[in-house]
């Protein structure tokens, strides 16, 4: 009996550390076509920039926004791709993204184009730019409603999709 409660014991401080540290999330919409589709099961990485000074280019980030759930409990968390960090100058017009005057390849996006017409947006410090995959539904830095995100409102970083199963992959 005492092997019973101390094996309950180890499993319970383990589910416990496990869940401080990673956060299951179900992708809610379209945004994030072709990489992440409406219901992908997610792993996100609490502690991804405890030791990181800042997110890197790519990461797929889940964080917490000023739009209210449709329940109206809280803020919604929205996941998208960070494009730009501090400092960086973004820019965006015919169909481009533009870091830093560089032209960005991004096989990811959806459709190959990112609608909006942007100059020069320098980055704020502690911030970061984030866009969707799918350039044409997603709401993200290009709209004031999202604006750039606080790396304070980072939650973490998504790491691998876990469901469907056919479709398990690191991210």
């Amino acid at each position: 009996m005492k092997e019973f409660i101390k094996d309950v014991l180890i499993a319970l401080v383990i589910v416990v550390v496990i869940t401080l540290i990673i956060k299951p999330t179900i992708v809610k919409e379209s945004s994030m076509e072709s990489t992440l589709y409406e219901n992908n099961y997610l792993f996100v990485n609490k502690l991804a920039y405890l030791t990181a000074d800042h997110p890197d280019y790519g990461d797929i980030i889940v964080f917490k926004s000023h739009i209210q759930r449709d329940d109206g409990k809280g803020d919604k968390l929205l996941i998208k791709r960070v494009i730009g960090v501090e400092n960086d100058v973004i820019d965006i017009h015919d169909g481009v993204v533009y870091r830093n005057g560089t032209a960005l390849d991004e096989p990811y996006t959806k459709e190959g184009y990112t609608e909006g017409d942007i100059s020069d947006y320098k980055v704020p410090a502690d911030q970061v730019f984030v866009m969707g995959d799918n350039r044409r539904v997603s709401l993200d830095s290009r709209s004031e409603e999202v604006g750039t995100v606080s790396e304070d409102s980072i939650v973490g970083k998504a790491f691998i999709r876990l469901y469907p199963f056919n479709q398990i992959k690191l991210l």
